[in-house]
């Protein structure tokens, strides 16, 4: 197979093709893809000031919902989102919105644009725990209205999953990092390499700030509990692997990945991509059941992996403590449980081996161990918060993947949940 690397998937569009696209938009009034965005961008806005010309005023109408425009014009599920809701869609080609964002968020920073000053301080401060989406958005909001917000992030890096954990097809290491530096320019602190409960201590946060937000997404891959997991490589870090160390990294021959959601179709791809001569997705249900986007799953056919259904790992096999292959046994589906999707069970004497020299398990992540740490009220292992993103404890707020007890987790929530937990945070601040 001719390796085809990991860079970035969809080129950017030309200013020619951003201005045709452009002027395809109809500008509709009370606009269906605006209410289908979960910031609610004002996509007609935007794009118009694009097709006029206005690069920064169409960059400064998508940083006005969105501090995260470039993330999100990248890693979101637009085909599900504002595309999908175009009127366009349903007898033309939707906009290209996610691309038009693209052109004008990359023109912001290709420029060196500033559109928000540094506002003068309310001398009250915020710490957020966790640089990731919804911490950045949470900090970058609350610092436009002048509060002393300080970012505690635990890694070298700032980001979060933007960084470490979304696949260099959809979005590269230097815009997300791009991003974090507009946060800091906004007059936010960053200190890295602090972590709660490590060498921060949440009794000293309380003391010394007026509110708290935390951004603590979610942890590791959950066990399988089968024989020789040990050898089993975690989907995320797999992921960062690949980020960190680009081409260069090690990727079997024969590799399986167990899952079938986003993540997983992810590592598929690194793994096809980086010069796997067979990658094969096994999953316990059926196709119908998979909760990947359906156009991510068409996408990974289409990068020649191959899937097994109805298929329970069972024990990795091994020789001299190398991946030898993954021993499974087959499953039926019975009535749904409580995710809603059919409960597979194994079919007793159908063992049967998938040949493999790397293993790979991306079947979601634990929820946040750190929030029952720190006393918080829970809801199904998630962080309770009210309609204010306030949690059970006063004057703390969460945000992000911490608290998707239900709907799938995604970026621009987590960014939305920063936006509307910021402004909460201001209201609490200013009735003292």
């Amino acid at each position: 197979m001719e390796t085809k690397g990991l860079v970035e998937q969809s080129p950017p569009l030309s200013a020619h093709e951003a201005l045709v696209e452009a002027n395809r938009c109809l500008y509709c009034y009370d606009a269906p893809c605006t209410h289908a965005c979960p910031t609610h961008i004002d996509v007609p806005r935007f794009i118009k000031k694009i097709a006029t010309g206005n690069l920064n005023g169409s960059a400064r109408a998508i940083f006005e919902a969105n501090l995260l425009g470039a993330t999100c014009s990248r890693v979101c599920p637009v085909e599900e989102l504002c595309e999908g809701a175009c009127v366009l869609g349903s007898e033309h080609k939707p906009i290209m919105i996610g691309q038009l964002q693209r052109f004008a968020m990359d023109h912001a920073y290709r420029n060196g644009s500033q559109f928000f000053q540094v506002a003068t301080t309310t001398g009250k401060k915020v710490a957020v725990i966790g640089s990731g989406p919804a911490g950045l958005s949470c900090a970058g909001e609350l610092a436009k209205q002048g509060h002393q917000v300080t970012i505690f992030e635990k890694r070298e890096l700032a980001g979060g999953l933007s960084t470490y954990g979304i696949i260099v097809l959809r979005e590269p290491i230097e815009v997300a990092q791009a991003e974090v530096d507009m946060i800091e320019r906004l007059g936010v602190q960053m200190q890295r390499n602090a972590e709660l409960g490590r060498n921060l201590g949440f009794g000293d946060l309380r003391r010394n700030f007026n509110c708290i937000f935390l951004s603590l997404g979610l942890g590791v891959t959950p066990e399988l509990g089968i024989p020789g997991e040990e050898l089993i490589i975690d989907g995320l870090s797999y992921i960062e692997r690949s980020k960190m160390n680009g081409n260069r990294m090690k990727v079997g021959r024969e590799v399986v990945v167990i899952g079938a959601g986003n993540t997983a179709i992810d590592c598929a791809t690194i793994a096809r991509r980086l010069g796997a001569n067979r990658v094969t997705m096994v999953y316990r249900r059926s196709a119908e059941e998979i909760t990947a986007y359906p156009h991510e799953f068409e996408f990974v056919k289409k990068e020649g992996v191959e899937f097994r259904f109805l298929a329970q790992p069972a024990r990795v096999l091994s020789s001299d403590g190398h991946v030898a292959g993954l021993e499974c046994v087959r499953t039926e589906l019975g009535s749904p449980d409580s995710s809603g999707r059919r409960a597979p069970s194994s079919v007793p004497g159908s063992e049967f081996t998938i040949p493999g020299d790397q293993v790979i398990k991306a079947i979601g992540q634990k929820k946040p161990a750190l929030a029952a740490m720190l006393g918080l009220e829970m809801n199904n292992n998630f962080i309770k918060v009210d309609a204010d993103f306030e949690t059970s404890i006063a004057g703390v707020f969460a945000g992000g993947d911490c608290i998707r007890a239900k709907n799938a987790a995604s970026t621009v929530m987590a960014v939305q949940d920063g936006k509307l937990a910021a402004m909460a945070i201001h209201r609490r601040i200013q009735n003292g």
